[in-house]
């Protein structure tokens, strides 16, 4: 009898170790949550497709899981510099940029610019200026870019860099920030309680907020100031053919338009 449990132990290891290899494991950033949830569902239903398991998260936070060991078998990172660091550790094959995003100011209901400028405005001391954690999750870094090009454009006087890193309120996307609500846009809902007047996002994901609450505004950052954000796809290590497969899905026809839908830009 003896025998007979191994025999069967053995089988159940081999029938969960098959399964687990028909299961892709990809890390994203939470900024690709509509489209990638789309686009893996239209993978899965492709001929030669599989079944995709996506783990979304700030894309320096997943970069540190990632370095610390956990599996993936791919990584969609809301900048190239978290995937290139995989890369250069032996963890992961060269980056490839697969779309572009560009900043938003998503603002409540009431806000309103008084008559200036997007930058001054965000300046004065009745604002409530949200952005995400930078360094744990790119959105971030990409907002205190837009503060340092707001005064080397001058579009606002000398300081207003530091000024505007100071009154930040790093609301989300940093190692204790409170999760997001399931089914709800986080941006949306800080907005809406009140934590921020104006929160500096991805257009993306001011636009998807919106959709969930039409009261919320959109205003556009001007081209001068705003910064492109640059996304980077890594196959990681060891390479499997079917992680190559799911990143060429992406960077195809089906998959550009999946992230067009939803206001990305090529890359």
């Amino acid at each position: 009898m003896k025998w007979l449990a191994g025999v069967m132990l053995a089988s159940t290891a081999a029938g969960a170790a098959a399964q687990a290899a028909d299961v892709l494991t990809v890390h994203a950033a939470g900024s690709l949550r509509a489209a990638l949830t789309k686009i893996a569902d239209d993978y899965a239903a492709a001929p030669g497709g599989q079944k995709v398991n996506l783990i979304f998260g700030a894309s320096g936070l997943l970069r540190d899981r990632l370095l610390g060991g956990e599996r993936s078998d791919v990584f969609a990172s809301a900048n190239m510099e978290h995937p290139q660091a995989l890369a250069a550790a032996g963890k992961a094959e060269p980056v490839r940029a697969f779309a572009r995003n560009a900043l938003c100011a998503l603002a409540a209901p009431g806000f309103e610019l008084r008559g200036k400028p997007l930058a001054q405005r965000l300046l004065d001391a009745d604002v409530k200026l949200g952005t995400s954690t930078p360094k744990a999750d790119p959105s971030g870094d990409y907002a205190f870019e837009m503060f340092e090009r707001i005064e080397s454009t001058k579009a606002a006087p000398a300081g207003s860099a530091e000024r505007l890193k100071t009154k930040a309120l790093q609301l989300t996307g940093g190692p204790n920030s409170p999760p997001p609500l399931p089914g709800r846009n986080v941006y949306g809902v800080l907005v809406a309680d009140g934590k921020a007047d104006v929160f500096i996002t991805y257009c993306t994901n001011a636009r998807l907020a919106q959709q969930e609450a039409a009261t919320l505004q959109v205003l556009p950052v001007p081209e001068a100031i705003n910064v492109s954000a640059r996304y980077g796809l890594a196959v990681l290590q060891p390479a499997s053919p079917q992680a190559r497969k799911f990143v060429e899905f992406v960077l195809g026809a089906a998959g550009q338009q999946r992230l067009a839908a939803v206001g990305f830009s090529a890359p």
